[in-house]
């Protein structure tokens, strides 16, 4: 080996690209088994309520008395209901509006957590105002609010919007308002934690304004409670809306999502367990697999356990 050839291990080293921190979050990841399979399962069912219409072309509306009750078999995967509609096409619609829901009220949610959580974190003047404001709304009973919201406002959004665009809407607000106080609790904890730390007191004592600040070094790093709140949410927000649906407030009747399939087929649980068991396996592997997601980007997100 030549001189011009021979290179220094350190001169190699320092030649290559910087290695990239999601590649490390996703080597993290991938071994948590469990995860893993809750993202195939996650990605599965997204699938088939999101893709599976544009192949079953069957609508989850068009009744036919002739073919009510039927078993599962080729021509209905999963049978029919009491009014001939397909269970198969029913399950792929309610999924689409559970899963829209629990992704809108999950945003909102977390939307309102950020901002009271860092509000609360990095001006003083605000942290016992709005945490007793947390505190508040941690106190009032979810349910009850919730259906007292409903009662109040359905209607008037359902005569305004319609029906179904209302009640969506009444509901991802009504939910996304509810649920905000664990993130707002977990982001103010890491922003008093990070407004301490030596890069924030440097960007402070140059005059870099509030705003800047936060934009620039406290937000970024709180993004790993963040996106886990964000996972866990979704599952949250899917049962809230299975519960109020399941209880008959939540969307007509003739608009189907997974809480009102189980509402319907509680009076045909003897004779016909299955339309129990369909709605109610996809709510379970859709949480299952929702938390198992937020628990493997726990891990991931964390540098003090990446690596372990």
């Amino acid at each position: 080996m030549t001189e011009a050839t021979a290179k220094p291990a350190g001169v190699e080293q320092a030649a290559r690209p910087p290695r990239s921190q999601w590649l490390d979050v996703w080597d993290q990841f991938r071994t948590h088994k469990g995860a893993l399979v809750g993202a195939v399962v996650f990605l599965s069912i997204l699938l088939f309520v999101f893709v599976g219409p544009l192949v079953w072309k069957v609508d989850p509306q068009y009744a036919n008395l002739l073919m009510r009750n039927k078993d599962p078999g080729l021509q209905f995967p999963f049978g029919t209901d009491e009014l001939g509609r397909d269970l198969m096409a029913r399950l792929m619609a309610g999924g689409k509006v559970s899963i829209a829901v629990g992704m809108t009220a999950m945003s909102i949610a977390l939307l309102l957590g950020t901002l009271i959580g860092v509000s609360a974190g990095f001006f003083r003047s605000l942290d016992g105002i709005l945490m007793r404001l947390t505190d508040l709304f941690l106190a009032l009973p979810l349910l009850p609010l919730l259906l007292v919201m409903v009662m109040l406002f359905r209607e008037p959004l359902s005569a305004r919007l319609g029906p179904e665009t209302g009640i969506f809407i009444l509901m991802v607000i009504a939910i996304g308002a509810t649920s905000w106080m664990q993130t707002a609790r977990i982001v103010r904890g890491e922003v008093l934690a990070l407004k301490e730390r030596e890069f924030v007191l440097a960007a402070r004592s140059i005059g870099a304004p509030p705003v800047r600040m936060i934009l620039r070094h406290i937000l970024p790093n709180t993004l790993s409670p963040i996106m886990v709140a964000a996972a866990l949410g979704i599952a949250s927000a899917i049962i809230v809306e299975s519960a109020l649906s399941f209880l008959g407030l939540g969307f007509p009747p003739d608009f189907p999502t997974w809480g009102r399939l189980l509402f319907d087929a509680v009076d045909h649980l003897q004779d016909y367990p299955n339309r129990v068991l369909l709605p109610g396996i996809a709510i379970s592997l859709t949480v299952l697999s929702v938390n198992y997601i937020g628990d493997g980007l726990r891990d991931a997100l964390d540098p003090r356990i990446r690596g372990r």
